[in-house]
């Protein structure tokens, strides 16, 4: 395999886990995009033989709220610098969505993750290394079940357990599976582990 099919096979792969990701967060994506074969996203996105990664940006909405939307965008660079990530969040302005995703090939300058950094507020704007997005963590066998609460659940879940926030376990918001899922501080995550003698054991776990 030549280094051109190589990094069309690699994108794929990235493609696929990332729409998974928004899907596993409640956004809508449709199943030919979570089923995509090699095939057919070579004959999309790489019908001369290599991938334009500008063609691979695309917007998703939330199940819930059409008005919740985000932007996946796959730079070029090999080093993404503060030129492409000011044109995302000019489009994401124009466009009035708050978030965002970068999945950047090697690595991203520390200027350009100053200024995602400085619009935090109104806007969110995630990054993740390719690298990362290989394959889904989540469906890993050493990787319990996750699921994020929304608010009403959460408060739920602290009346049933006369729980304060500062008690529960917590999860840092860097760790994978929090960043998968596009964790906020101050949400909670369910997660269930298979147990010999209980069937399954629940555990809950705030973001910090």
């Amino acid at each position: 395999m030549d280094a051109d099919a190589r990094e069309i096979t690699r994108l794929w792969r990235v493609y696929r886990t990332v729409h998974q990701m928004c899907h596993d967060r409640n956004y809508l994506v449709a199943s030919s995009d979570l089923d995509r074969s090699l095939d057919k996203f070579k004959s999309e996105y790489a019908p001369n033989g290599k991938v334009d990664r500008a063609r691979l940006t695309f917007v998703v909405q939330k199940k819930d709220d059409p008005t919740s939307q985000m932007f996946v965008f796959f730079p070029d660079d090999k080093s993404v610098g503060i030129k492409p990530i000011k044109d995302y969040i000019a489009k994401m302005t124009k466009e009035s969505v708050t978030s965002g995703i970068v999945v950047y090939r090697n690595t991203l300058t520390p200027s350009a993750a100053k200024v995602m950094s400085q619009i935090s507020g109104k806007y969110r704007m995630e990054k993740f290394n390719e690298a990362d997005l290989l394959v889904n963590i989540t469906e890993h066998e050493l990787v319990p079940q996750h699921k994020v609460l929304n608010d009403e659940q959460k408060r739920e879940i602290l009346k049933r357990y006369r729980l304060k926030e500062t008690q529960l376990p917590r999860i840092q918001q860097d760790d994978p599976v929090a960043r998968y899922y596009g964790m906020n501080r101050g949400q909670v995550v369910q997660i269930i582990r298979p147990s010999e003698t209980a069937g399954r054991y629940v555990t809950y776990r705030m973001c910090m």
